[in-house]
């Protein structure tokens, strides 16, 4: 059983009532074609992600907001960017809005989570999906698309904690945490822990990623799959 499957427990804990609109929009993102992922990076499109959430527990918190910038042709358009506050029925702690900043009034009167997720399906498309330490914004999203709208996602995401230290072999950050990446290219983050303000700085990353990558070979979305496995079993391995 994979750790996708211990934190979802394989189904939706509840009957998912979607309304017909909402029903026709998911079968519309479904029936989109995948991209080609062999395909130049300066021919693709990536969507880097983040998120915030009511605590950093997989299993028991819930996702609060989802931030997005696209890297399209291997440049960040500002404009094709995206930011939702998915309503919550009771704001988080006092502790965890100090960290992201989005208040309880904010978070009481979000977007219904249905809305906001299919909101985010149409922006993504079948884009990979880009995130640094993936597995934890991938496990909320995917948990919250599965609870609310029964889908289970099924989308390339690709962790840039594994990329990175594959693209810049000339320094030693391979343990090290986003904020350090971002220092070493001189990255600013505008607002550390608002989603889109991660996401954009991760984009950015990405960017360094692309670039570094041309020089070992890593020229499209399948080169940096097949790299981040590599590196991943090469770690199980040693």
């Amino acid at each position: 059983m994979s750790w996708l499957s211990t934190v979802f427990g394989g189904a939706a804990q509840h009957k998912i009532l979607l309304k017909p609109a909402q029903l026709q929009a998911i079968s519309e993102w479904k029936q989109l074609p995948s991209p080609d992922n062999t395909r130049a990076h300066t021919l693709s499109r990536y969507v880097v992600a983040d998120v915030e959430t009511t605590g950093l527990s997989l299993e028991k918190d819930k996702l609060i907001s989802i931030g997005a910038v696209a890297v399209s042709q291997g440049r960040i358009d500002c404009h094709d960017t995206f930011e939702i506050v998915l309503r919550q029925e009771q704001a988080s702690t006092t502790a965890n809005i100090l960290i992201h900043g989005i208040g309880g009034s904010a978070q009481e009167e979000g977007i219904e989570p249905v809305d906001a997720l299919i909101a985010f399906l149409q922006y993504i498309g079948k884009a990979p999906l880009v995130a640094y330490h993936a597995r934890f914004d991938q496990t909320m999203i995917e948990k919250a698309m599965l609870g609310y709208l029964g889908l289970k996602l099924g989308q390339e995401w690709i962790d840039l904690a594994w990329i990175m230290p594959d693209v810049v072999r000339d320094h030693e950050l391979e343990e090290e945490n986003l904020d350090d990446w971002l220092q070493l290219f001189d990255i600013e983050n505008i607002q550390r822990h608002n989603a889109v303000s991660d996401a954009y700085a991760t984009a950015k990353l990405l960017q360094v990623a692309i670039g570094r990558g041309l020089e070992y070979g890593l020229n499209s979305p399948d080169d940096f799959v097949k790299a981040e496995q590599a590196r991943r079993w090469k770690r199980r391995s040693g």
